[in-house]
């Protein structure tokens, strides 16, 4: 099964458990975390913004692994704030979580918090 297949069979799964690379420690850094999908890529919101260690882990080093469906996969993490695809990760998250939908308001939650795209290997 190809990623893609696997993120289109797994979008509906609650969480994924995300991997970074500790900043000081060097030592790998799991975390249980809400995400979303196009299809291509993984969608995660930091709500604690650049305070959340996992994105002070992967804006010191990118690589990151993604647990999903009992799968592991590799790709670079970087946060997309102010970019094309920022509207679609918040979209995503807000409708899988909290029932978003097109012409209502998004909740702080989706409308603060910092975006993040997962691009696979």
């Amino acid at each position: 099964m190809s990623s893609a297949e696997l993120l289109t069979e797994r979008a509906g799964d609650s969480v994924c458990h995300l991997q970074t690379t500790g900043r000081r420690s060097g030592r790998r850094r799991t975390i249980e975390i809400w995400f979303a999908t196009d299809g291509e890529r993984i969608y995660l919101l930091a709500g604690g913004r650049d305070r959340a260690h996992w994105v002070r882990n992967l804006r010191a080093d990118p690589r990151v692994r993604v647990r999903i469906g009992g799968r592991t996969l590799e790709g670079r993490a970087r946060a997309i704030e102010g970019e094309e695809r920022e509207p679609l990760a918040r979209h995503l998250l807000a409708a899988k979580y909290q029932g978003w939908s097109e012409g209502r308001p998004l909740s702080r939650w989706a409308a603060v918090s910092l975006p993040v795209e997962v691009v696979l290997d």
